[in-house]
């Protein structure tokens, strides 16, 4: 499969209202081509979040245009922006956005339910494959029965449900502890060498060096763009 084509044009976002109102994303333009690997990094309230909501079309940005391939998500209505969201973007979080009471498989196979309450054999087959690939145990009653890591491997196999072309995942190994969050960051360049355009909020640096270019923003601006080991020397020398 081929990932989709990512285009942002002039995007700012703008949180509150009056003169000193200060931009959380700036004046921002990115592309990036399909199927790449990409990791937005830098200080905390530096805008990388809310600029992945914005390329997610879960937040509209103030100003600015945001395509996707031939769709421009910033011209859809929301509910238009929600569908094509479900269709085209595997979502992963930091606190997992599980629940807790149901089985791995069935927080799994939760994005089968939005369209309807019968799930295809065909999605529950993928739904227990993708566990068993990524190491959860199928038999535990309840998904708190798993650790933290096992916990967002479940997350991972939900976004990838429906082989969605994007991948976005923000700050996916920052509540684990080290090896789990090494098999985690292994786990989604797995996903991204399969084609997919996979972006990742991170302060990770094991995770970020995964990436085939990292994207530095501060203060809501692109500071820097390139390669992983050209981006890492460069931080380095402005701590100093």
């Amino acid at each position: 499969m081929r990932g989709a084509a990512l285009k942002a044009e002039g995007v700012s976002v703008v949180f509150g209202n009056g003169k000193d109102a200060a931009p959380a994303v700036a004046a921002t333009d990115l592309s990036i081509a399909p199927g790449s690997f990409v990791a937005f990094s830098g200080p905390s309230g530096s805008g990388k979040t809310t600029l992945l909501h914005v390329v997610a079309g879960v937040l509209a940005p103030t100003t600015g245009t945001v395509r996707w391939g031939d769709t421009e998500i910033t011209k859809l209505s929301e509910g238009r922006r929600d569908r094509w969201r479900r269709r085209e973007v595997g979502l992963i979080f930091q606190e997992f956005h599980l629940i807790e009471q149901l089985t791995p498989l069935a927080n799994v196979l939760l994005p089968a339910t939005f369209s309807g309450f019968v799930i295809a054999p065909s999605v529950r087959a993928r739904g227990k494959l993708l566990l068993e690939e990524l190491g959860v145990p199928l038999e535990r009653r309840a998904v708190t029965e798993l650790s933290r890591g096992e916990r967002q491997r479940v997350a991972i196999a939900r976004a990838l449900l429906f082989d969605p072309p994007i991948l976005l995942a923000d700050e996916p190994t920052a509540s684990l502890d080290a090896a789990a969050g090494e098999q985690v960051a292994a786990e989604l360049a797995k996903a991204a060498a399969a084609g997919r355009t996979t972006i990742v909020v991170s302060h990770d640096k094991l995770l970020v060096e995964r990436a085939q270019r990292v994207v530095r923003l501060e203060r809501g601006r692109i500071v820097s763009d390139g390669p992983p080991v050209g981006i890492a020397a460069a931080a380095a020398e402005m701590a100093v």
